[in-house]
């Protein structure tokens, strides 16, 4: 039977399934990208993997979600992102596989650079080097939502219509109401973390973790070829699904969740790419 909790630990919103369940596996700790929080796991993704025994929990991080920290998002470094991560982990039972979306892949691989976890997937991940070829991408696409949010220090303007929402985040499959639905759950992005991953604190990608890379061949922010390259730098290859960028809520997610579950399953190895 599935076991549900939501907590705060410290002052960060941890929801969690299945806690100790089972120790064959190590949990499962899923770190949201920007302007979301875990409730965007939490819309049948965390259930779906807890429903095949494993013991999940998302987190928010601070200023995000449930989790404090609001009043000092725009000063918040990747650094401190990080600490969240290592908080959260270091509270469970063992340390977890850790599964990044978006810039929590980019938060996932620092997160390596300081330890070797028993699996790491990136999903739609933003690449070691950082930011800057989407924030050139945002500028030729979306001139004014870029030059508000440089002029504001604030990111939110980024996602501040549902147009802008769907154009970034989502295929033209889903719903209006359900594109809705979650921009009103957008917030704010932290403005000097934003500077660390444009050029302050990239990363140094670390061996030693095994990796999974899940990539969307209609992602409007990380491209295929950026997936690609990803999984290249970890010594992997990519694996593609048919949808957009927010993979945890796009029609047919149910695959990447047991796609994420089953990889696990089999022991976390390693999908090696070939020399040709």
């Amino acid at each position: 039977m599935l076991r549900s909790a939501e907590q705060t630990l410290a002052r960060l919103e941890v929801i969690s399934r299945n806690q100790g369940v089972d120790d064959r596996h190590p949990p499962l700790l899923f770190v949201h990208g920007a302007w979301h929080g875990a409730w965007c796991w939490d819309r049948g993704f965390l259930d779906r993997v807890a429903q095949q025994g494993f013991e999940v929990h998302a987190m928010s991080l601070r200023g995000h979600g449930r989790s404090e920290g609001y009043e000092r998002l725009r000063t918040t470094r990747v650094r401190d992102f990080v600490a969240d991560i290592e908080e959260v982990a270091d509270s469970l039972r063992s340390q977890p596989v850790v599964i990044g979306h978006s810039m929590g892949g980019f938060l996932t691989q620092k997160l390596m650079e300081r330890r070797r976890l028993p699996g790491a997937v990136l999903l739609a991940s933003m690449p070691p080097n950082g930011v800057a070829a989407f924030v050139g991408k945002l500028i030729r696409t979306d001139p004014v939502g870029a030059l508000q949010a440089n002029l504001k220090l604030q990111l939110k303007p980024v996602v501040s219509t549902s147009d802008r929402v769907k154009r970034l985040f989502f295929s033209d499959v889903m719903s209006d109401a359900d594109v809705d639905l979650y921009a009103a759950q957008l917030g704010d992005e932290a403005f000097l973390a934003y500077l660390d991953m444009l050029f302050g604190d990239l990363c140094t990608p670390a061996q030693g973790t095994p990796v999974l890379v899940l990539g969307a061949e209609s992602d409007a922010i990380f491209a295929v070829e950026t997936q690609k390259r990803i999984a290249a730098t970890y010594g992997t290859e990519a694996m593609l699904f048919p949808m957009a960028h927010d993979m945890m809520l796009e029609p047919g997610w149910e695959s990447v969740a047991d796609a994420i579950a089953n990889w696990v399953r089999e022991g976390c190895r390693q999908r090696v790419t070939l020399a040709a």
